[in-house]
């Protein structure tokens, strides 16, 4: 193969991730074939380079696009994962908002501890990303746009390709007589950033031929006043932290200056791995989910919801069907409705074939220690479970429909003597989300 077309060399990953394995998000596009090309002719192998392409079944010539990328890789040398999400269309998002977050939650799952994520965004994608929060009335952290280099539990995101303009990334290709998929739906202008693409950035090149650049540079300005910020927001996040990652104090929140409530917020969500708050989530939770009434306010398939003096955030999911049920007598996993599962650990089986299934209402429970029944419903509510675990956690029950336990968190007497007398233990493991 003959030299590259030059290229500024990929922004490096700081040292800490040198030694960390290499996951590119490959979509068979320009821009990803590029960025894999890139990596696999150089020393990436050494840190085990990989991609992963996400089928999402929205288009007719999804199957095909899969199949290019097999071939792509397999002539690379690099091993490919294809992973087929479920794109919801009924959440009021979009389908692309929709399909953005399912690639989101496909990637984190994927992803493996302290591996590097390699997304192929470029300079043009970051000019159209400042121009989007701008016109969303984004603040300082919006404006920064895309970050080279992040955390995104469990491993870390790196988009080394922020600073080169697509047009490099083209002559490249073309020079090497790459062959990549061309997404018909990057042809209409009815999504914002493809109107921004196709109509937008065009008429303003023509005035200023360097608009594009012009707003990158701006999104990078924004960006360092960003990290100015982030060591208050750092403490001032720490100190509104509890136990739980995914919990913050709402008397802790309030006492934070309005303008360090928002930045803590969205850096809270940011490292769990969430989409990005948007400006109207903001507003939401400093009008309704601050004040003395609890709520939620939900945006790309995650959630924050106030309990208590709690503020909760977490991928979207559902509780299990209402009326579900299903025998087991413990000696495999049962795979609940919509992902995880119950395990029996420490012992071969249940004397008797127990039932799981959702919570109908009305349950009470003998406590180990107790005499008399309590309501479930009280005894969860004791625990800090809040009421949108609770719509997911399964109950197991005995022939004559007594709670055994809910989940792994609350055993009956008569279950909790069975486990302790076998050394045993029920294991109930959520769905990642």
């Amino acid at each position: 193969m003959r030299d590259a077309t030059p290229l500024p060399d990929p922004m490096p990953m700081p040292p800490e991730a040198e030694a960390r394995g290499v996951l590119v998000a490959f979509s068979g596009g320009l821009d990803s074939t590029v960025l894999l090309h890139l990596l696999a002719r150089r020393a990436a192998h050494a840190r085990g380079l990989r991609a992963i392409h996400v089928h999402h079944g929205l288009h007719p010539e999804a199957d095909a696009w899969a199949a290019h990328c097999r071939a792509a890789c397999q002539a690379l040398g690099v091993p490919l994962h294809v992973v087929r999400v479920s794109v919801a269309r009924d959440e009021g998002q979009g389908i692309e908002a929709a399909a953005r977050a399912a690639r989101r939650r496909a990637f984190a799952q994927a992803l493996g501890e302290g591996e590097v994520l390699a997304l192929a965004h470029h300079r043009d994608d970051q000019a159209e990303t400042f121009l989007l929060r701008a016109l969303r009335a984004s603040g300082t952290d919006g404006l920064a746009a895309m970050r080279p280099w992040r955390r995104f539990p469990p491993g870390w995101l790196w988009r080394p390709l922020l600073d080169t303009p697509r047009a490099a990334l083209l002559a490249f290709a073309r020079e090497h007589a790459l062959s990549w998929i061309e997404d018909p739906s990057n042809a209409g202008s009815e999504y914002d950033r493809n109107f921004l693409r196709l109509r937008v950035l065009p008429l303003l090149h023509e005035r200023w031929p360097q608009a594009g650049t012009a707003f990158a540079r701006a999104a990078q300005l924004a960006g360092e006043a960003r990290e100015l910020l982030e060591e208050e927001d750092a403490a001032a996040l720490a100190g509104a932290r509890t136990a739980d990652p995914q919990a913050l104090s709402v008397p802790r929140l309030r006492a934070l200056p309005r303008a360090r409530r928002a930045r803590v917020l969205r850096r809270w969500t940011e490292g769990l791995a969430l989409p990005p708050l948007p400006a109207q989530g903001v507003a939401q939770i400093e009008a309704a989910l601050l004040g003395d009434a609890d709520g939620e306010f939900a945006w790309h398939g995650a959630v924050v919801r106030r309990w208590r003096d709690l503020l909760h955030a977490e991928p979207r999911r559902a509780p299990l069907p209402e009326g579900w049920h299903a025998p087991w007598d413990g000696r495999a996993p049962l795979t609940l409705p919509g992902g995880g599962m119950l395990r029996l650990e420490g012992a071969d089986a249940f004397e008797a074939e127990l039932q799981a299934g959702t919570r109908q209402g009305g349950e009470r429970i003998v406590l180990p220690g107790r005499g008399h029944s309590h309501a479930l419903k009280h005894v969860l509510q004791a625990l800090g479970v809040p009421p949108w675990e609770r719509g997911r956690l399964p109950l197991l029950r005995d022939a004559g429909g007594a709670v055994l336990a809910a989940g792994d968190l609350v055993y009956s007497a008569p279950f909790e003597a069975w486990l302790r007398a076998r050394g045993a233990r029920l294991r109930h493991e959520p769905t990642a989300g």
